[in-house]
């Protein structure tokens, strides 16, 4: 299909700015690209944000971090961090921990059963992410990160790792 085919078959869609349809365009791409992860997670009876979880438990491997730090470094903001955690702990795949000097903090580390779970899944991740973005070349994904980074950043915190 050539560029001015796909142009008239989108002329009827109406949006109200370019920015709006560039949005809407994003929330469309992450929906359809979720269901390809969201079938993956299933399978292992897990969500993407306790994957996420797990690799950033499995990075700061072997110490405890405390749970709203890894709350605020997840992909994308879990409103009810606890919930998240108390089924990875109710699995194993977790541990947590209350300091004595402060009861208030719960520290939480990978479990080895976590990260033989990361590990069993990391083929399958890299395949997943090859069918979401591997029809893409390396300079549209490299483009397609900067874009990203940019319309994301005056919306990050200035202590984001995702800046």
């Amino acid at each position: 299909m050539s560029n001015s085919d796909a142009s008239q078959r989108h002329s009827g869609r109406r949006f109200d700015s370019p920015r709006q349809e560039a949005f809407l365009n994003l929330w469309r791409t992450y929906d359809r690209l979720r269901q390809i992860e969201d079938a993956l997670f299933g399978r292992y009876d897990l969500t993407a944000q306790q994957y996420n979880a797990l690799r950033l438990l499995r990075a700061a491997r072997p110490e405890k971090v405390p749970t709203l730090s890894v709350a605020g470094r997840l992909v994308s903001r879990a409103p009810d961090i606890t919930r998240l955690l108390d089924k990875l702990s109710d699995r194993g795949l977790i541990d947590r921990e209350r300091p004595a000097d402060n009861r208030r903090i719960v520290n939480i580390a990978i479990t080895a059963a976590g990260v033989e779970l990361l590990d069993a899944l990391a083929e399958e991740v890299r395949i997943c992410a090859e069918k979401q973005l591997g029809h893409l070349s390396p300079e549209e994904v490299r483009v397609l990160i900067d874009l990203l980074r940019k319309a994301r950043q005056p919306h990050e915190a200035p202590d984001s790792d995702w800046i």
